[in-house]
């Protein structure tokens, strides 16, 4: 059975755990081992997820398969336009791959932004990722290329963006 929940407090280390287990296979071919741990420990500590889900700064999506923690998404308006959304993360477990979870996390989100009656969501996709497929298969487009800083590392992605219509 496939639930998709609002994430809570509670749910922190499980988000932490699917991190580790789902950005390491994917970003190691990508990034340095440097970078992958540094990342690691600065996006997805425990304390600033716990924060995030608190302090509502992202609203996290936890998707259980059978019970399981399997993937999840973080989204937030845009603090700078609230009338464009982000979509700050979406990940599944790699063994996943294919089953259409990460399609269901990202139309959950899709759906909350329309129910806030807004209609632009954006991302980040690293330049090498593969998963920049999957986010023109569901839509959307490069609308610019831009490196952001992290800590000493370079993040080189695309910002994707889809204008979202009603289902």
């Amino acid at each position: 059975m496939l639930q998709i929940r609002h994430a809570i407090p509670e749910d922190a280390a499980t988000i932490q755990q699917l991190a580790e287990a789902i950005w390491i296979p994917t970003y190691s071919p990508i990034l340095s081992q440097a970078q992958l741990r540094y990342m690691l420990d600065h996006i997805y500590d425990l304390e600033s997820i716990t924060r995030q889900i608190k302090q509502g700064e992202q609203t996290y999506l936890l998707l259980l398969v059978d019970g399981e923690p399997t993937g999840f998404a973080a989204y937030s308006a845009r603090p700078e336009n609230a009338n464009i959304y982000k979509l700050h993360k979406l990940y599944c477990l790699t063994e996943t791959k294919g089953k259409g979870y990460g399609k269901m996390l990202l139309q959950e989100v899709e759906k909350a932004v329309l129910e806030d009656g807004k209609q632009i969501l954006e991302l980040n996709v690293n330049k090498y990722n593969p998963a920049k497929g999957f986010y023109e298969r569901m839509g959307y487009e490069v609308f610019y290329a831009e490196e952001i800083p992290i800590g000493p590392y370079i993040m080189d992605d695309y910002v994707m963006r889809k204008v979202l219509t009603h289902y």
